[in-house]
């Protein structure tokens, strides 16, 4: 066997002098960021009056909640749990379809290899970041006021919400996609409609459809949420009763959630893989 070869570090840190002799900057800047983020979190935790103390003695009041809910009982009312429940649901599958269908058209004057110019280009981003930097409970409250309350005013905020959102992945889909199907239309004579007809939407189509199939199963738990503001569906139900402190109800409609957000999960993933062309791995 032959003698592995003696490494000459002398002429390995003459040759790469940076790595071997990094300056001091270098050196101490990442323990320099863990400090300054443990600092951030200490700060924060002390500014928001985080209390262990606090903390502790509210579980025992967690733990009497826990057992008020033992077991889930509807009473009289699960009729009008089951309407609320797919009242949600209308809200989340109508909000995101509206948001897909306006969001399709702008995200294609949002993307590079669609408008080249950035002059043009740049203001539709900045639209799309301004709407979406906007919660969805927030434009639930605006749209309740304009509206009025109700699922309405759900569905817009929905909409308007996964516009943003839905804007700004559909164009990263459309710049992603395979520019030789785009070439050969242009090269066989076709217009700039049909290289997008042709050209993109063939291969972003099923990325986009993936999307908002995933964005329907999200939407149900924020159709929810924005219920308690006042927009309708089962969220409304169970702000009122944890109001009047039915703890039964309150367990039951949050059993009747997850059984729904699972059941959408599962269905949105069979029809992604569907629509993909890949079968789930066991």
């Amino acid at each position: 066997m032959t003698r592995p070869q003696e490494i000459d570090t002398a002429a390995l840190r003459a040759r790469y002098p940076g790595v071997f002799d990094r300056p001091a900057s270098a050196r101490l800047a990442m323990p320099a960021m863990i400090v300054a983020a443990f600092a951030i979190v200490v700060y924060g935790l002390v500014d928001l009056d985080f209390s262990p103390a606090r903390l502790f003695a509210g579980l025992s009041q967690l733990g009497w909640i826990s057992l008020m809910m033992i077991p889930p009982d509807p009473g009289s009312s699960l009729p009008i749990y089951l309407k609320a429940l797919g009242e949600t649901l209308s809200i989340a599958v109508l909000g995101t379809t509206l948001a897909a269908v306006f969001a399709l058209p702008v995200s294609l004057l949002a993307a590079r290899n669609v408008v080249p110019s950035k002059l043009l280009r740049f203001p539709v981003r900045r639209l799309l970041d301004s709407i979406r930097g906007v919660d969805t409970l927030i434009w639930a409250l605006v749209w309740i006021n304009v509206v009025g309350l109700g699922p309405f005013a759900g569905v817009l905020a929905i909409a308007v919400s996964d516009f943003g959102a839905f804007g700004k992945l559909f164009s990263e889909a459309i710049e992603g996609a395979d520019q030789k199907q785009v070439e050969g239309i242009r090269a066989s004579g076709g217009s700039a409609l049909h290289e997008i007809r042709f050209g993109l939407l063939p291969q972003v189509l099923p990325v986009i459809a993936g999307q908002v199939l995933y964005f329907i199963e999200s939407n149900t738990r924020s159709a929810t949420i924005i219920g308690i503001v006042g927009a309708g569906g089962i969220g409304l139900q169970l702000a009122e009763q944890i109001r009047v402190l039915e703890w039964q109800k309150v367990s039951f409609l949050i059993l009747m959630i997850l059984v729904a957000v699972a059941a959408i999960d599962f269905v949105s993933g069979k029809l992604r893989f569907a629509i993909i062309g890949r079968r789930p791995v066991a």
